[in-house]
């Protein structure tokens, strides 16, 4: 324990107790977990946000479920003061052992200067029924007094998505606690699909579980029949920005797509690949071939056909044969060395929603 003022504060990784006979610790995995100890100081932040929200879920339980709305209070940072927080704060617990007053993306919001020097000075003296939790959605300037405050004195946790092996034995365990077996063909083939957001992965790893049932096993077959391609719907998202000429939509998309860490002479390709398919689409429907049979005849599934229907209404055929042309020039052109993907693909956008 570190001491400041006359009040205990735990180190990180310290035994943390909880509300009545439920005390917890501080755990990377979870979050929280039974043991013994003192707790009033934390800080949760990173860019995983199903990560936050599972620790904080975790401190929670610190308040008995039946009295949790008298005893929870959260308070929206970029709006409040100090006399919000104090009088938070030092609300008498009801019915209970502790208050939870939890804080959004304050740190984020508070300047240097007089009220930031004032709300480090209260984390001194705030009572020891309250635990007082800060949540950031981003991550957080670490040079801040404040941010050095609380990794001194309180349980910090930045929540980071998890990647490659950690990933994989993450989703392995999370199949594990809803009863069902997750094959390494299945794991892997879901995090290339679905990527590393914690949220959505927990989402399809439960609807394959309801899939397969309990004591069931998930194979590989199951993820590709249920799990959508999130690379597919991020460039489904941008076709649509682009097929309605939303200039600075279509370049945001398009800057998403790069950023998600695809090399940008996939997203040409699939680019290429999906105007094809809306000429193929446009060609067939004007034949008046229903959505099934066009998803047969092109040996794509219905759902995707579905969506190039939608998309196609907003292109002329010459429009999509020349868009084609300009992706495969580009393609040439950065191959030869006379052009870079990114910038020619930016190019492109502007002129189709000039």
């Amino acid at each position: 324990m570190g001491y400041a003022a006359g009040r205990r504060y735990p180190r990180a990784g310290t035994h943390l107790p909880c509300a009545g006979s439920k005390p917890i610790r501080f755990t990377p995995e979870v979050g929280f977990s039974p043991v013994s100890g003192s707790a009033m100081l934390f800080l949760i932040y990173g860019s995983d946000e199903y990560g936050r929200s599972e620790t904080l879920a975790a401190l929670k339980t610190r308040v008995p479920a039946e009295v949790a709305d008298l005893n929870i209070t959260t308070l929206e940072g970029r709006r409040m003061t100090l006399d919000d927080l104090v009088a938070a704060c030092e609300a008498m617990p009801f019915l209970a052992d502790r208050r939870l007053v939890i804080v959004s993306d304050l740190l984020k919001h508070q300047k240097a200067g007089k009220d930031r020097d004032e709300l480090r000075a209260y984390l001194e003296r705030v009572p020891d029924s309250c635990d007082l939790v800060f949540i950031e959605s981003d991550d957080v300037d670490k040079r801040s007094s404040l941010f050095t405050f609380l990794k001194k004195h309180a349980e910090v946790r930045e929540c980071l998505p998890r990647t490659g092996d950690d990933l994989l034995h993450w989703l392995h365990e999370r199949a594990k606690a809803l009863g069902v077996v997750l094959d390494k063909e299945a794991a892997q083939r879901l995090t290339l699909l679905a990527g590393n957001d914690g949220r959505l992965l927990i989402n399809e790893l439960a609807k394959l579980a309801s899939f397969v049932g309990r004591g069931g096993r998930i194979p590989v077959r199951a993820v590709d029949l249920l799990v959508a391609d999130m690379q597919e719907q991020n460039l489904f998202a941008f076709i649509d920005d682009l097929s309605a000429r939303r200039r600075s939509a279509a370049l945001s998309s398009l800057r998403h797509l790069l950023d998600d860490g695809q090399a940008a002479q996939y997203i040409l390709f699939m680019m290429a690949r999906q105007v094809r398919i809306l000429l193929g689409v446009k060609d067939l429907a004007a034949q008046r071939m229903r959505p099934d049979d066009i998803a047969a005849q092109l040996g794509q599934k219905p759902f995707v056909v579905r969506k190039a229907l939608e998309q196609a209404r907003g292109f002329s055929e010459p429009d999509l044969r020349r868009l084609h042309q300009r992706l495969l020039e580009l393609d040439h052109a950065s191959k030869t060395g006379r052009a870079e993907i990114e910038a020619g693909l930016e190019l492109i956008v502007a002129d189709m929603c000039s």
